[in-house]
């Protein structure tokens, strides 16, 4: 018999992604994952009912405070059962693509706030003796950072199957605070709160303050300043991504080496982030060239974000991110070049202290009452602002296998939401020796979004010839003869129709999953 205490406060940053969503534009963090072997349901749920203990804030959902006044808290679901949050699915032919169209519409759907804000899918029918796992997190419940965390908690490091447990866990629920001890709570709970962030805000005026001293009293030399900061002062412009997101959405995916993308970064002076950065920009430009937009003189701003957290709490629930605008020009084809500038721009951002200066003006924004972020989150989310062009998120993974019930997962793909005028994202994973990128963007805005994945691909091969290792992969062409496999440099307007929008109608305990859907 496990009780806990009554529900905590969300912060104030966890609570932007409430106000930011609405319907049709789910704000969730999420993963497709590939497991070998077929995997009991019955056992599957009997699994995940035995670790729920050791997340006991999944038990919980959101409550708003009375009268909106203060942060809204989590506070246990009278009605908690399993079966709203773990679920089944069949696809009907067993194919990737199966898995992918199934995701998207998974990924379009709103989470009821009546319940945790949490659900997990096992995708049986895959064929080569596969099962998939589909996670979804609301992201006021955790960040990337924070959801792999969870999934280690979830899965085991041994191929030894755990024993089941043969009992149901009862977990005692304490009555819900009365509203009145719930309005003086939330009161106290702001105020301190609001304490809190004008005191953090201090420290990191003066912690960098000190560090500038320290440094002469110069952030950078003056001609690095001079020459960069234009590019990050200047206005976003839209490419063909950056409409109103609508919906449903669509999931790709690729992956490639970390160990080449390792070697990569030693020979070329830079991160394995600037490499995935360098990709992710090739890989853009190409599309949209191949779609005939102009990239000469173009910049695209990508919005990474950065980790707040100290080594020893990687699994921390909730938002400890800050975010970093990376401008870089869309239009150097050279791969090296290309990430010599990546890493050019990544270190002036690095020394201008742009993570803390965003992180401490989130804070200041963080003061305004709680009913005026829900007001302007859900004005934010549908005007034609265009801060950024694309969210970048590289999280970093267990370099070792995991298993769940005694069966390796394979594969891990990541997942980041899309919204507002930013219609198609990428996340990034590292996990065993590769590299998963995880595609997610609105069916209008990229009707051909599988396309990325070929681009990606071709643009990892020839940044790895262009570093000195092995040579870009060679395709035959229909005359007989070898040729590398590139895209034209010229531009070619081509006309793409629109696919008709996926219908969600919710998944149910089982659903058949057909390819053409």
């Amino acid at each position: 018999m496990q009780n806990h205490q009554q529900g905590d406060r969300l912060s104030w940053g966890d609570t932007v992604f409430l106000h930011l969503e609405r319907e049709g534009m789910p704000l969730n963090v999420a993963s497709v994952s590939v497991l070998e072997g077929e995997i009991s349901f019955k056992d599957f749920l009997q699994f995940i009912e035995s670790k729920l203990p050791l997340l006991p804030r999944y038990l919980k959902r959101v409550v708003a405070p009375p009268l909106n006044i203060g942060l809204p808290s989590w506070e246990y679901d009278p009605g908690f059962d399993i079966r709203n949050h773990v679920r089944e699915a069949k696809l009907k032919h067993g194919t990737d693509t199966e898995l992918k169209t199934l995701a998207g519409k998974l990924f379009s759907a709103v989470m009821d706030r009546k319940h945790p804000l949490w659900d997990i899918t096992l995708v049986q029918g895959l064929k080569s003796n596969r099962t998939g796992l589909i996670l979804r997190l609301h992201h006021c419940l955790a960040d990337g950072i924070a959801g792999v965390g969870i999934m280690s908690k979830l899965l085991d490091a041994s191929p030894v199957a755990p024993p089941l447990l043969n009992k149901k866990i009862h977990i005692r629920v304490p009555p819900p605070p009365d509203a009145i001890n719930s309005l003086m709570d939330g009161v106290v709970t702001s105020y301190a709160d609001f304490v809190k962030r004008i005191l953090s805000a201090w420290t990191d005026l003066l912690d960098m303050a000190q560090r500038t001293a320290a440094n002469g009293g110069n952030l950078m030399p003056t001609d690095e300043f001079s020459r960069l900061l234009p590019e990050i002062t200047a206005f976003t412009e839209r490419i063909r991504f950056n409409v109103i997101y609508r919906g449903p959405q669509k999931f790709a995916w690729a992956d490639i080496p970390l160990a080449d993308v390792k070697a990569i970064r030693k020979i070329c002076g830079a991160s394995v982030n600037d490499v995935i950065l360098a990709l992710v920009t090739a890989t853009i430009r190409r599309y949209s060239e191949l779609h005939g937009d102009r990239v000469k003189g173009k910049l695209l701003r990508m919005m990474v974000p950065v980790n707040l957290r100290g080594n020893d709490s990687a699994g921390e629930l909730g938002n400890r991110i800050s975010l970093v605008p990376v401008t870089i020009p869309l239009d150097i084809r050279n791969p090296r070049k290309l990430l010599a500038a990546v890493h050019e721009r990544t270190e002036f951002l690095k020394r201008s202290h742009a993570a803390e200066l965003v992180s401490l003006a989130g804070g200041l924004i963080g003061m305004f009452p709680s009913a005026v972020q829900g007001l302007a989150g859900q004005m934010l989310s549908q005007l034609p602002i265009t801060p950024f062009n694309l969210v970048c998120t590289n999280v970093p993974g267990p370099q070792f296998p995991l298993y769940l019930l005694g069966h390796k997962m394979l594969r891990w793909y990541p997942y980041v939401p899309v919204g507002g005028e930013m219609a198609v994202n990428c996340a990034i994973l590292s996990y065993d020796g590769n590299v998963y990128f995880g595609f997610s963007g609105d069916v209008h805005a990229a009707p051909d979004l599988r396309r990325l994945e070929t681009l990606l691909t071709l643009n990892f091969e020839e940044l790895r010839e262009a570093a000195g290792g092995k040579p870009a992969q060679k395709k035959r062409t229909r005359a007989g003869k070898t040729a590398a496999k590139s895209v034209p440099v010229e531009t070619v307007r081509i006309q793409i129709p629109v696919p008709a929008s996926l219908p969600y109608n919710g998944i149910k305990a089982r659903t058949e999953i057909n390819a053409s859907d």
